[in-house]
Formats: structure tokens, sequence, C-alpha cells
């Protein structure tokens, strides 16, 4: 694989595709435009929002081009302006799959495994292209690092788009009336009165939130220490808003964890901020009143009854293994009959779906498309993590423990494409230090030193 240097644009080796002594096209301003564009639609614009405008996304009626997010549209518009302006679209695919081999391989697999679920009418068909397709031509079109515009008006974005997000979530939470509330086929779920704010579903919310605010935590350099604290504190107030039960103990335990051995190694190199510090104790002091009226004010009422009635879902992810007791073992290679499988689903009491992404995979569509599909997976999130500042373990070891409590990316959603645009922006190693590996020994001491 080439290395990704920063600086100027320079020579493509040759290749035997006649681009042999061409130069890297700089990234013109329309493309700059539609990839800030296209993620502003991605983390603002939810299935709520777009019912409102007649766009049934999140539901089983209407056209079946209404089941793909706007934003992957735009990706692949962009996407295609991109390789018409380089010059030669496919000497650009070409340059592009170089750079990012495991993300062409993901993409490939989910094409191909579309057409599969076509051909035997099976559910799924949207899902691989918003939940695989739509992620992988956005790092494909992320691959020309050298961009510092690009990535400096998506880093703008997402912390306006999340400051946003945890403020309606709030308000939501205080008036208790929802702006723009789940839909399934224009249907509202009107039990649930969590915060649906501007990612839709509260377990979305949740699920961004918590990385974000490990990506806060561990990444966001460009950002100040106390601006930093200060969205951590917010978008944690939002968590509570969400409900979000898995999303809240993951944040407290990893994000716990991460800033006290972050403070523990600071104190062991006997340097320590004396404005920091004095912040730091004025905080914790503060923080137990701030707890107890938040209490007083019944700010955690919704959250504890989420931990004492979860509306059946942790029965769920026990009922669950028992549908496999009643399949076969061509069933579980290749798929049972949906028909067959709904019926189970429905008289075991899962009417919530199957909430872990392997085992709802298999059960739909079989153990051989889910080993394809998760093989692609685990390729493309590596080879994103090579891509980035090494703090990206933190957020990485979160997003790979909350996928597997909801159906996440065995069905239709945008989180994987969220996470991505979230990794490669907030951890985007400085200038010079990106390579195949993080580049040679004398760049890992380097970037392990501004770690």
């Amino acid at each position: 694989m080439a290395s990704v240097l920063a600086g100027p644009a320079r020579p493509i080796p040759a290749s035997g595709h006649g681009m042999a002594g061409r130069r890297v096209v700089p990234v013109d301003a329309l493309t700059r435009l539609g990839l800030t564009v296209a993620v502003l639609l991605l983390f603002s614009v939810s299935g709520g929002m777009l019912w409102l405008v007649g766009y049934n996304y999140d539901g089983l009626q209407g056209s079946a081009l209404s089941k793909i997010h706007p934003s992957t549209y735009l990706f692949v518009l962009v996407f295609a302006w991109r390789s018409c302006t380089f010059g030669n679209p496919v000497g650009y695919a070409v340059h592009v799959a170089n750079r990012r081999p495991a993300t062409v391989l993901m993409a490939v697999i989910a094409t191909v495994l579309l057409f599969v679920v076509i051909a035997r009418q099976r559910p799924g068909m949207a899902g691989m292209i918003d939940t695989y397709v739509a992620p992988a031509l956005l790092v494909l079109l992320l691959s020309e690092d050298d961009d510092e515009k690009t990535f400096a008006r998506l880093q703008l974005v997402i912390h306006v788009v999340m400051t946003a997000n945890a403020l309606l979530a709030l308000f939501e939470f205080g008036t208790k009336h929802l702006v723009f509330p789940y839909r399934f086929d224009g249907a509202v779920f009107v039990n649930d009165t969590r915060s649906t704010a501007l990612q839709g579903h509260p377990l979305s919310n949740a699920t961004v939130t918590s990385i974000y605010v490990l990506s806060l935590l561990s990444g966001s350099r460009s950002l100040s220490t106390p601006v930093r604290l200060g969205l951590v504190g917010l978008q944690f107030c939002a968590l509570v808003a969400f409900g979000g039960r898995s999303g809240m103990v993951l944040t407290i335990v990893l994000g716990g964890a991460y800033v006290l051995i972050r403070g523990l190694a600071q104190l062991r190199t006997g340097r320590v901020n004396l404005l920091g510090a004095a912040l730091v104790i004025m905080l914790a002091a503060l923080l137990p009143l701030a707890v107890a009226l938040a209490g007083y004010y019944g700010f955690f009422d919704a959250l504890l009854e989420r931990f004492v009635s979860d509306s059946g879902s942790a029965n769920a992810r026990v009922e669950m293994f028992d549908l496999f007791r009643h399949l076969e073992l061509r069933d579980l290679i290749v798929g049972p009959d949906v028909d067959l499988l709904e019926s189970m689903r429905r008289i075991t009491g899962l009417e919530q779906g199957i909430e872990n992404p392997i085992l709802r995979m298999t059960l739909y569509q079989g153990a051989f498309f889910t080993l394809l599909i998760f093989f692609g997976f685990a390729l493309f999130m590596h080879e994103v993590a090579r891509r980035c500042h090494p703090g990206i373990w933190l957020p990485m070891l979160g997003w790979l423990i909350l996928l597997n409590t909801s159906e996440s990316i065995a069905s239709k959603t945008t989180l994987m494409t969220k996470f991505v645009v979230m990794a490669l922006v907030l951890y985007r190693p400085a200038r010079g230090m990106v390579g195949p590996a993080f580049g040679d020994g004398r760049r890992r001491r380097l970037m392990r030193s501004s770690f």
C-alpha cells in the first residue's frame, strides 16, 4: 500500500494505467463543499426529520429509493465528481484503492452480498448500502490526507452538530416534547419519552454521544482543555436524557479509567499545571453538590426508570439464543425461511428485534454470509485505526462494545459512517506522521510522545 504523506501534490507511481508522471489533483472547492454538506446531513438529519418532508426512511412503506439516507446519495455524487476532476475515473478508483485496500474489499463484499440478498428476497438490502458502502466511500474520499481545509471543516461540523444535538436533547428532556420523534412508517412510539434530538433514535443518540465523549477525552487535540471539558460535561448530561444504559455505563467506566490513568501518568512526570490542578479540585468539590441538585429536580429519574424497567430489553438478549434450538444446521449456514423466523421471533417475545449484530445476521442471512461481511468489517476497522492518532483505541473499544448491544451493523444504520468520520477527523495525526503502519520507529516514538 502506498504511503500517505502529508504535503504538496506529488507524482503517482507508474501503475500501467497510463497514470505515470501525472500529479495528484488538489481537492477542488466543490468536492470539499460536497463532503462537508454530506457529513452535515449525516449527523443532523434523522428519519423523523425526513418524514416531515415526505421521505419515509425508517419505515417499510414507500419507494425503495427512500430507504437510503440522503448523505449516502451525496457521498456517491461527490465520489463520482472527484473521479472526474481527477482526469481519469478509472485511474482515480485504482489510486484510492491502492491507498485503502481493506476499505475496497469491504465495499466489494457488501456489494456482492447486496445482490445475494436481492436474489434471495431477504431483508437488509438498504442495510448493505447505508451500513457498509457509505462508510467505505467516505474513507476513500478522505484518503487524500493532505487537504487540511476539508478536515478542518469536517471537525467544525462535528463539534457544532454534536453540541446542538446535546442542547436539543436537554431541551426535550426539560419540556417533555420531542421535536423530531422517532417514527416507523409515520407512527410515533408515544410510550417512549426519551430525547431523540438530531440522531433520531435514543439508542443511536446514546451510541454516537458516548463515542464523541471518549473522542473528546483522547482526541480532538485542536480544542483547548477547558473547551473539551465543557463539551464532555454537556454531552454527559445529554447521555442521561437519551437514557442509554450501556452508553452511560461504558462512558463512565472507559472514560473514568482513561482520565485516571492519564492523571497518574501526568503526576509521575512531576510537571503539573497549577491552574489545571486548581480547576480539577474545584470541580471535584462541586460535583457532589451538582449531582445532588440534579437528583432533587428529577434529572436522573428517567435513567433510573430505564435500569429498573427496560421494556424487556434484557430479557430479549437472553431469549434470542433460544431461536437457534429450533433451526437445522443447513438453516444456520445459509439462513432459515424468513417467515418461519419471524413467527418464532414473535412467539418468543422478541418484538424489539435481535439485539446483537452477529446473532441477528446469522439468523436472517446465515453463518456463511455473516462470516464474509464481518471479515471485511474487521479489516476495515483495522485500516481505519491505522490512519488515526494512537488515542483511537479508546473510542474504538467503546464502539466495538456498544455495537454488540443492539442490532447495529446487522441492519440499516448510519452509525458506522458516523464513527468513521469522528475517527478520521478527530484523530487525524500530525502532518508527516502518517504511513502504512504509522511510519518507521522514529515516527512511532514521535506520535507516542504527542499522545
